[in-house]
């Protein structure tokens, strides 16, 4: 009788009996790629619980797991715990020792999976005022317990009906894991999601797959920790999608040139990185060559779905496709048909020219609280439409306030905020959660992500402004990283400005043009401040004289993770951001 999926740990034991392969997770381990079949997966998982058992663990435990990249490793962690009716606490590893500190104590965490030396350094220092009973290591570390010694722990199978006695006690309803938030103010809040949240989420996204299922690859690199890509994990395990994971965003073209995907999952901020890098490539092209290649660029831009620009556009774009497209799709592999795209708004011009190119991206709307896939665009059902973030899943429910808040109701909304019945009493009303988001829904159907009620703001004179929009149309431009618009309570809108340092000095050593040696020299220059003001002078053509921005500063630092001004799933901190820059904010508007 085939798994009935009720559970988290249900789905590698589907996959054994539906597709069984021989590589359901490849990591690469010193420059070689290392496959872990099915059964294999199930094996590693069945005796890990078996050795946290021993050690100890009961149902209700909360065990963390921190790594720096995606591996087997974590995947195994995963259905170990979950089988022994414990929790897992999923930590971002880029967080400070601090907030470690704060989410193993808030969660009560009595053991850590970590994966290398980086992270343990962090956990050292703080463990001692933890709960923590012991840390286990992925690598190899001098001194610090390995997790091979639970693994050895649980290669005596004679408790393994003390596992399955576990897993029967475990039902669809009961919690699965602590998501902590990477809130972009305050402490990160402890999402509670059952094994029935995230299983209902996967099987309701599986019609929107439009792969050979049991005979794709798909490259993993995006934080697992965050449930975006934990869900999209157990998504293709159930589709007997073979997982491969990337040793580092810096490596992911490497990798997946020798992998050769045929889906990858990303934030819009690399989609940005990806598609400038291959302008640049564009720049340094001469003579008939350039002039083809920005030919199929512009071509690209002006893209519809489903052929709806007519026969002769698609009969360009089938030439284009063959002479400049199939070396964009030739850089990630060269069978990439499928990219998925989540967390943050994709740029429509994106969506536009990676769909020409024949790798679409398919966006879609969630919240660590959903599970978190809330609506997903699908090519194959007619349900691609640029600018919006598809329709939304079966049994999900979606209402628009009247203030145009997002409302969501379904099975995949979360139990609440551990510990904290306040913060959840105030996000889930009457069955409904409430996102923060603001949107709408056309007539076809389709959910457009419209702003933040939280981030839109009045200026001085009365007037809403909806930073999103804006920052959406200014990070359009190749020398604009980032950028954050504020004005709350001023006279205008403004800008702060990150410039994109790596393609100004391209396009600075290309013109000849000498801006300085250091951040702070190129955004003195008069140069790149006119350009940018060019730039901004485009954006404000989209927009009403009341929303346009009058002025802006640059900074010359990379906004980033670690310097605070991001959370790691890349949004911006703008409390934190404005703080940092006191001065520019001062000197804008006093």
């Amino acid at each position: 009788m085939a798994t009935e999926i009720t559970r988290l740990f249900d789905f590698p034991y589907y996959q054994l009996e539906t597709y069984n392969l021989k590589d359901a997770l490849t990591t690469n381990y010193g420059g070689k790629w290392q496959s872990t079949s099915t059964q294999e997966y199930i094996d590693l998982s069945n005796q890990l619980s078996r050795g946290l058992l021993r050690l100890g663990v009961q149902p209700n435990d909360k065990i963390a797991v921190i790594s720096t990249n995606n591996r087997t490793e974590w995947n195994v962690c995963d259905i170990g715990i979950l089988q022994t009716g414990a929790q897992s606490v999923p930590i971002y590893p880029t967080i400070s020792k601090e907030d470690y500190e704060y989410v193993l104590n808030h969660s009560e965490s009595v053991y850590c999976f970590a994966s290398d030396e980086m992270i343990v350094e962090k956990l050292n220092k703080i463990k001692k005022k933890t709960k923590l009973k012991g840390i286990f290591t992925f690598d190899d570390i001098k001194g610090e317990k390995s997790w091979n010694e639970v693994l050895e722990l649980g290669k005596d199978d004679s408790n393994q009906a003390e596992v399955e006695a576990a897993k029967d006690a475990v039902k669809p309803e009961d919690l699965a894991t602590l998501i902590y938030t990477s809130g972009t103010t305050g402490r990160p809040k402890g999402v509670m999601l059952s094994h029935n949240n995230i299983v209902t989420n996967v099987l309701a996204s599986k019609k929107n797959v439009p792969l050979e299922y049991g005979n794709s690859k798909a490259l993993s690199f995006l934080p697992v920790c965050h449930i975006f890509e934990r869900m999209i994990l157990y998504l293709y395990q159930y589709c007997g999608v073979s997982i491969y994971f990337a040793e580092s965003i810096e490596k992911l073209t490497e990798n997946a040139q020798e992998v050769k995907p045929n889906v990858m999952t990303a934030v819009p901020r690399l989609y940005e990185k990806i598609f400038d890098k291959i302008m640049l490539k564009g720049e340094e092209l001469t003579g008939v060559k350039k002039k083809l290649f920005f030919w199929a660029v512009d071509l690209g831009l002006k893209y519809e779905p489903y052929g709806k620009n007519g026969w002769l556009y698609e009969k360009k774009l089938g030439i284009a496709r063959k002479l400049i497209f199939s070396k964009w799709q030739a850089a990630l592999g060269g069978e990439l048909s499928l990219m998925v795209s989540g967390s943050a708004a994709l740029q429509p011009r994106l969506a536009r020219i990676f769909a020409a190119a024949g790798m679409p991206i398919m966006e879609g709307y969630g919240l660590t609280e959903t599970s978190p896939v809330v609506s997903v665009s699908d090519q194959n059902n007619g349900g691609f439409k640029i600018g919006t973030v598809g329709r939304v899943i079966e049994d999900v429910e979606v209402k628009i306030a009247k203030n145009g808040e997002i409302l969501v109701k379904g099975p995949n909304v979360m139990q609440g905020y551990y510990k904290d019945p306040e913060k959840s009493a105030s996000v889930l009303k009457n069955g409904y959660f409430h996102t923060g988001d603001k949107g709408e829904i056309d007539s076809e159907g389709f959910l457009k992500i419209t702003g933040r009620t939280k981030e839109m703001f009045k200026t001085s004179g009365g007037k809403y402004v909806i930073p999103t929009l804006l920052e959406g149309q200014l990070k359009q431009s190749l020398f604009i990283e980032q950028v954050m618009v504020v004005g709350e309570n001023e006279k205008m809108p403004a800008a702060i400005v990150q410039p994109n340092f790596e393609y100004i000095a391209e396009w600075s050593e290309k013109e000849k043009l000498n801006l300085g040696a250091t951040n702070e020299e190129i955004i003195a220059s008069e140069v790149l401040i006119n350009k940018i003001q060019e730039e901004l002078n485009d954006c404000n053509s989209h927009f009403g004289k009341w929303e346009q921005i009058k002025r802006f500063e640059l900074t010359p630092d990379v906004w980033s993770i670690d310097g605070g001004h991001l959370t790691p799933t890349m949004k911006m901190k703008r409390a934190v951001i404005k703080k940092i820059y006191q001065d520019l904010y001062d000197k804008i508007y006093r």
